[in-house]
């Protein structure tokens, strides 16, 4: 890692968690009944490259508009607290998050071991951590894997609200944790798996940005200009043998 980098900050689903899975089955539970309704035969499927440029990351009522947008669909706004079939943007909203609250209560919560190997890694080395997601049950799965005791602090989708911050892709929510941190933007790593949290990293002019390819999207993930690109954060760690070799170098006439 850079030497000036003092905090780190991670997003939740895809980064530390494995419940990216469950946040995409909802939203294809979602969106493609409603396209079938919406616009028969005619309306393709919720793709994975629908979820990665118009969802992921985003707050639930704004990833609806945008993927709505994206296919020239219009619906009322609606209200936050419409039900989960009322026929508005909000009403869609609360489908995803009706189905992703009966997916976590039904489905094991589980952690990406590579990044619970960094993220204590980063803590036994003394830098400070954070966890950032627009996810209103970001506290719950935290708590649900045992991992809630590895951050500092968390910026989620309660309070992001709760604060009038902008979501993903503005920078707000990553500006507002590394501040709790302590730390400056420039002195703090974003570790991402999405375009919108890689967009929001780099307009917040964060110090050093690496993005994780869970979906064989590489390329795209490169594209956005991140610092790096891995398939797990357990690549940014030396082996055993590595540290070994470097503390025997160290103490040797070179």
């Amino acid at each position: 890692m850079p030497p000036q980098i003092k905090a780190c900050l991670f997003d939740l689903d895809g980064v530390v968690t494995k419940t990216d899975v469950q946040h995409r089955q909802a939203w294809k539970l979602t969106f493609e009944p409603f396209l079938a309704r919406y616009q028969g035969r005619a309306g393709s499927p919720f793709t994975l490259a629908d979820y990665m440029r118009h969802v992921d990351g985003m707050p639930r009522h704004h990833a609806v508009h945008r993927f709505l947008q994206s296919r020239n669909i219009v619906l009322p706004p609606g209200d936050s607290d419409d039900p989960p079939h009322h026929h508005s943007e909000h009403g869609l909203a609360n489908r995803k998050d009706e189905l992703l609250s009966q997916s976590f209560a039904h489905e094991p919560i589980e952690t990406y071991p590579g990044t619970i190997r960094f993220v204590r890694a980063v803590r036994r080395s003394g830098m400070s951590t954070a966890v950032v997601s627009a996810s209103s049950h970001c506290a719950q799965v935290l708590e649900a894997c045992g991992a809630d005791d590895l951050f500092d602090t968390r910026i989620d989708g309660t309070r992001v609200r709760q604060r009038n911050l902008k979501g993903k892709p503005a920078p707000d929510s990553y500006i507002e944790a590394a501040a709790e941190l302590r730390a400056t933007p420039a002195t703090t790593a974003v570790f991402e798996d999405g375009p919108t949290g890689i967009a929001a990293a780099a307009a917040g002019g964060f110090g050093w940005i690496v993005g994780l390819d869970r979906c064989g999207r590489h390329e795209d993930l490169a594209e956005l200009g991140p610092d790096l690109v891995v398939n797990d954060l357990a690549e940014l760690l030396l082996p055993l043998a590595a540290h070994t070799v470097s503390a025997i170098g160290a103490g040797t006439d070179q």
